[in-house]
């Protein structure tokens, strides 16, 4: 694994072929983000998928991050992938963001969130964007806990075998705001019907 930074008391690495089946085993011990969106477990070959995952050709992209951020033991805890530069420049976007459930309510998530993007930051990102499923509550909360602003719902949206509506949310990390990020993505904008 490459060290990459920092996140509290983790360390993030982003991960290589030789690391999918620790990616594996950490799906298959953190079933609920899996369950609550696809409504299954995640699949055997679940790893393989999130590593190899792409935008649609339409969506033009910089560079794909998968990123395990792991404990003193070298135990993945948390992992998140993320595209550079998706749909304009400087536009990142967090694809997953999966923490432990042993860690949940430490306060772990946000402070490997906000390691994980002042790396982006310091990267290139002046903003990152997300969809959260709604209903998704815990993700929900947490995303606007850390900053994250609404942009717009797509209604009609098959994640496994659920259909769900996902909000579209970014964030602005520098002095160029929301405005000039949704000049940039036309998609994201509240009266856009793209999906």
């Amino acid at each position: 694994m490459q060290a990459l930074f920092d996140a509290g008391a983790f360390r993030a690495h982003e991960l290589a072929e030789a690391d999918l089946p620790a990616l594996q085993a950490f799906f298959d011990a953190n079933p609920a983000y899996f369950v609550t969106v696809n409504g299954a477990p995640p699949r055997p070959d679940e790893a393989r998928h999130e590593f190899d995952d792409r935008p649609p050709k339409e969506m033009p992209f910089g560079r794909v991050h998968v990123i395990g951020f792991v404990d003193d033991t070298g135990s993945l805890v948390a992992m998140a992938s993320l595209l550079s530069d998706l749909l304009a420049p400087r536009v990142w976007h967090i694809g997953l963001f999966i923490v432990a459930t042993s860690l949940h309510g430490s306060g772990a998530a946000a402070s490997i969130y906000r390691d994980l993007e002042a790396w982006g930051k310091a990267s290139g990102a002046a903003w990152i964007r997300l969809g959260a499923v709604a209903g998704n509550t815990q993700a929900e909360r947490f995303w606007q806990k850390v900053g994250y602003v609404e942009l717009r719902r797509r209604t009609g949206i098959t994640l496994g075998v659920r259909t769900h509506t996902i909000r579209v949310f970014a964030k602005a990390l520098g002095d160029a705001g929301l405005d000039e990020y949704l000049r940039l993505v036309a998609r994201d904008r509240p009266e856009s019907t793209s999906s």
